[in-house]
């Protein structure tokens, strides 16, 4: 029996789950899609999901095995309510809001309910994204796959069990994506700096931290080795990495520093 589900927003997350499941072989016809938005809506009907304007509009027999929400965080609190009538019933709720924690959802619930909190990352919208779900004590083993097959359909899958840890997930792979895109512009600035043309200096930058990923993806040698292995003595490559590995102001320290101060501002917010 194919499962139903209930999608709250559908902005570019929401859309890049929706187009993720629908190619794994979820039935649109069973999916439900709330979004304000008229733009977004065509696009979830185009898929042959049905969208509707305002939970108001929720059919009266649609009782949806699993609530996804996918709105902002500022106005999450302000629309829980509206299915908790759909959570007494037995709605496994899955969150995608950053810095909610589960605990908001059981004072709107109940603890009762099952919640599965998610911090995806934004390479979701080519379906290489990075999912941490976090489940509360009411999670079984069942509802846990539903949410992995929900959440592989756009990247990979991670679990932790202790909700505190979420803050650091955010500072790497949560706003990671937004490190890496630095590093690129960053490539391509030196590389106009060395006297490259604009648009090779991109290609080189952008296929290069691609394969490089990719690479270490697919290799069953450590990120270290790798580096050692294409790194000859006294070579070009030693020369960069003598000033990138710097202790006191090289990568190391700085991505440190990075981390943290996403990891802190995380906990801020939560």
């Amino acid at each position: 029996m194919p499962l139903s589900l209930l999608l709250v927003g559908s902005g570019k997350m929401g859309q890049a789950m929706l187009g993720g499941w629908i190619e794994n072989g979820f039935e649109p016809a069973e999916i439900v899609v709330i979004d304000p938005n008229t733009e977004n809506l065509a696009y979830a009907t185009e898929l042959g999901c049905r969208g509707i304007g305002s939970a108001e509009d929720i059919p009266d027999d649609f009782q949806p095995d699993i609530i996804v929400l996918a709105v902002k965080p500022q106005i999450i609190k302000d629309v829980l309510g509206t299915f908790r009538q759909m959570t007494e019933r037995g709605s496994l709720v899955i969150s995608i809001a950053a810095g909610t924690t589960i605990s908001t959802f059981e004072e709107a619930f109940g603890k009762s309910v099952a919640v599965i909190r998610v911090m995806p990352n934004t390479p979701a919208a080519v379906h290489q994204g990075m999912m941490v779900c976090c489940p509360n004590p009411q999670v079984n083993a069942r509802q846990k796959n539903h949410c992995d097959q929900l959440m592989q359909a756009i990247g990979e899958v991670a679990w932790i069990e202790d909700e505190g840890l979420m803050d650091a997930v955010t500072g790497v792979s949560g706003s990671g994506p937004a490190y890496v895109f630095y590093v690129i512009e960053a490539m391509t600035a030196a590389g106009i700096d060395a006297g490259l043309p604009e648009d090779l200096a991109v290609k080189l930058a952008e296929q290069t931290v691609a394969g490089a990923g990719a690479l270490a993806r697919q290799s069953a040698e450590t990120a270290a080795q790798l580096r050692e292995n294409v790194t000859s003595p006294n070579g070009t490559t030693a020369a960069g990495l003598a000033v990138l590995m710097n202790e006191k102001k090289g990568l190391g320290p700085l991505m440190k520093e990075t981390v943290a101060a996403a990891t802190n501002r995380s906990k801020e917010l939560g």
